[in-house]
């Protein structure tokens, strides 16, 4: 796991080496190394922090160069099948002068060019310079494990790992793109190509670019999609629900066993709910000793899962280490603005942040469940759906659509099932509901017009322009929470969070295998209905957890946050920093979701939003 930076352009760029300096705020991405790299005529640069994880030596480090001095790459991530392109490669006559996935992803381009990542299972973001063509290649792993940042300045495109390297260069303006403000405000992140900058961009998970210096055209294509539409239908009816979970349980002892390899020590985030518990049981087929961490919130215990995960550390025999999470205050949330260079409605970052603080004292490497949940119908709002879809139908169109506008103009923020209620009238046939939204359309409205009056919101039909619109209800919200809550949210977060600590989260859930197979081979009604969720999951943890586990049992990392803010230090903060002078947001809209929190509705989540928001754009002193 690393931090990447660089550069390229038709002409010499001005003050290159200025630029390249941007990498030391990557700095804690990959403390153990660093390397910087410029080409001869001063068009193309490239910076590299390296958090050693694969051939610790020297050999590893990055820029790297090929044999022939043609291909420079630089990269972020972990490559699982590596060792079998390594001796694929080494067959054909490819040299190697490490034992790194890096020279294998060289040799990957120079065999198969910008199809190399079809070949490639892991974890990534690279850029690629090939001064032969005078072209250079990004691309982003299929999930969206790894991030990567682009802009184009003055002729010159820039990329990194996190917006801030990029913003070292004094030149590109600091200005919000009003879209994506509206997308935070609504989903709780930004979707798609869009960053929060107007003049910077994502490159979306599973996609790649190609930047012409000669022509200055800019490709960006999409190179995989979890959807075989051709096979999925046949699939789906092709093996018996006792074969599906045999040959989902060697896909996942596979993936794990390939993502416990490192020349460092591998453990697991184990938190004893079901995802944790199989990848531990995993983690044990394939080592004698497997290290597990389980992080206690004292004070707090609905949040302490430690009796749980101490059931699974005990059956499968693991070197287990309970943590205790120190207290969340104000400069947590301070430091966490910071980091994230876009901001993220998700409170659930800070005890997600301790868990790397603490567990990076005790390993470099950790492997977590993400994933899980999108893939096999973990969430409770799709057992929820299901159940409004199949009961619902009968009442008439009309009548729904007055309850939906009812509750949008009557009921308060932070009443519980409004959220619900508004998405009464959604076309359950062909649409999905947009449940975790925020705030509202004329909420957001209301928010933003010190701002700007007519504040336009976009979110609600992006929503819907990107619903697949074919396949079942529950096959829609899973796409739908893969391609977007997933990729942009948990990890993000994710990502933030453990790399700001040095600690690389792997996430087996995410091979390439299991997610085209979940989504192509298992069927709709083994995931989710009306009154359970992650069906097929737990039915593999019928076979090799436990008997007394838990299957039932909800889980999730999050914190209490409506209660915090009803006294203490962490309401006081809140409120000092919602209605400082210098808030954007407005005061009276402010005032009354501050209000709706004291007398006991849950706005925790808002009130969070918006802080968070106020407290990045006073770090990064943005203009609207």
């Amino acid at each position: 796991m690393c931090g990447i930076l660089g550069f390229a352009s038709d002409q010499v760029v001005k003050n290159c080496n200025k630029i390249l300096d941007g990498a030391e705020l990557l700095n804690h991405r990959g403390p153990d190394d660093s390397g910087d790299w410029l080409s001869a005529d001063g068009r193309i640069g490239f910076a590299h922090r390296r958090l050693s994880i694969v051939d610790l030596t020297n050999r590893g480090r990055q820029p790297m160069t090929d044999f022939n001095n043609r291909f420079t790459i630089v990269f972020n991530g972990e490559i699982y099948n590596y060792p079998e392109l390594f001796a694929k490669f080494s067959s054909k006559g490819y040299k190697f002068n490490s034992k790194t996935d890096t020279e294998v992803i060289l040799a990957a381009y120079q065999e198969w060019g910008e199809d190399c990542t079809s070949h490639l299972n892991g974890m990534f973001s690279f850029a690629i310079f090939d001064s032969i063509n005078n072209t250079l290649f990004l691309s982003r792993d299929r999930a969206g494990e790894k991030p990567l940042f682009y802009g184009f300045n003055e002729g010159v495109l820039l990329f990194s790992s996190e917006i801030k390297a990029i913003l070292y260069d004094q030149s590109i303006k600091r200005i919000v793109n009003s879209d994506s403000l509206d997308f935070y405000l609504s989903m709780g992140f930004i979707p798609g190509e869009r960053s929060i900058f107007k003049n910077i961009k994502k490159l979306p998970a599973a996609s790649s670019l190609l930047f012409n210096l000669e022509s200055k055209k800019i490709k960006v294509w999409k190179y995989w999609r979890p959807f075989n539409y051709q096979s999925s239908e046949n699939n789906l009816n092709s093996l018996s629900e006792p074969e599906l979970l045999d040959k989902f349980e060697d896909f996942l002892e596979e993936s794990v066993k390939k993502q416990m390899v490192a020349d460092v020590d591998v453990g697991v985030l184990l938190s004893g709910g079901v995802d944790s518990s199989l990848i531990t049981a995993m983690a044990c087929r394939n080592s004698d000793r497997v290290k597990t961490f389980t992080v206690g919130f004292p004070g707090f215990s609905k949040l302490d899962e430690r009796g749980h995960a101490r059931l699974i550390a005990k059956h499968f025999n693991t070197d287990h280490t309970e943590l205790a999470a120190e207290e969340i205050n104000s400069d947590l949330l301070i430091k966490l603005a910071s980091q994230f260079d876009e901001p993220i409605i998700d409170s659930s970052m800070l005890p997600t942040y301790l868990l790397c603080e603490l567990v990076q004292k005790h390993c470099k490497v950790v492997l977590g469940g993400d994933g899980a949940d999108e893939l096999f119908g973990g969430y409770e709002h799709y057992s929820r759906m299901l159940w409004m879809k199949d009961n619902l139908n009968f009442i008439p169109k009309v009548f729904k659509s007055s309850i939906s506008s009812f509750s949008t103009m009557i009921l308060p923020h932070g009443f519980k099932g409004k959220n619900w209620l508004q998405n009464l009238d959604v076309d359950f046939q062909n649409e999905i509901p947009l449940i975790a939204s925020y705030f509202d359309v004329q909420l957001r409205k209301n928010l933003m017009r010190h701002v700007n009056e007519d504040w336009e919101t976009s979110s609600e039909g992006y929503f819907q322009k990107t619903n697949l619109h074919n396949g079942d209800i529950l096959e829609r919200s899973l796409h739908m929470d893969f391609t977007n809550y997933l990729a942009e949210d948990i990890l993000v977060k994710v990502d933030r969070t453990s790399m700001i600590n040095s600690l690389e989260v792997r996430s087996p859930f995410l091979d390439k295998n299991i997610i085209e197979f979940a989504f192509n081979e298992v069927p709709s009604h083994l995931k989710a209905n009306s009154k359970d969720k992650k069906i097929f999951l737990k039915q593999l943890s019928n076979r090799i957890l436990p008997p007394q586990f838990d299957r039932l049992r909800k889980q999730g990392f999050v914190i209490p946050i409506n209660d915090w803010l009803k006294k203490g230090p962490l309401r006081d903060f809140f409120y000092n920093v919602l209605l400082d002078p210098q808030t954007i947001f407005d005061k009276k809209i402010v005032k009354k979701l501050l209000r709706y929190q004291d007398i006991g509705l849950n706005n925790g989540e808002r009130l969070f939003a918006l802080v968070m928001f106020e407290l990045w754009r006073r770090e990064y002193k943005v203009s609207f």
